[in-house]
């Protein structure tokens, strides 16, 4: 046996022995009522960027030209405006985002 053989069945053997104690995705994930929510009104870009699941800086740039150009969302659905913003990436995002009420 050479030493990658040896090193391969190591490996499997690991992921044998591991698999039952590995999370998945939507455990790993925060509970919504312990994540803190972005304000999409107030955030800055890096923000947006960091906290959102499948937005990343250039789409949240634009997320933040679009406030700036149309005034704040009064609502998330209204984040579908942005262009690459769809209503997946929304609802992926949902338990993360505020939208003020504003009066």
């Amino acid at each position: 046996m050479n030493k990658f053989s040896l090193i391969r069945s190591f490996l499997a053997a690991m992921l044998i022995v591991l698999a039952p104690f590995t999370l998945s995705a939507q455990e790993m994930s925060v509970n919504s009522s312990d994540a803190v929510k972005i304000d999409i009104n107030s955030a800055d870009a890096q923000t947006i960027a960091k906290g959102l699941v499948g937005v990343g800086m250039v789409r949240a740039k634009e997320i933040v030209a679009y406030r700036d150009m149309f005034g704040n969302f009064q609502s998330l659905d209204e984040l579908t405006a942005v262009t690459g913003v769809g209503a997946a990436t929304v609802d992926k995002n949902r338990h993360l985002l505020l939208v003020p009420v504003q009066e």
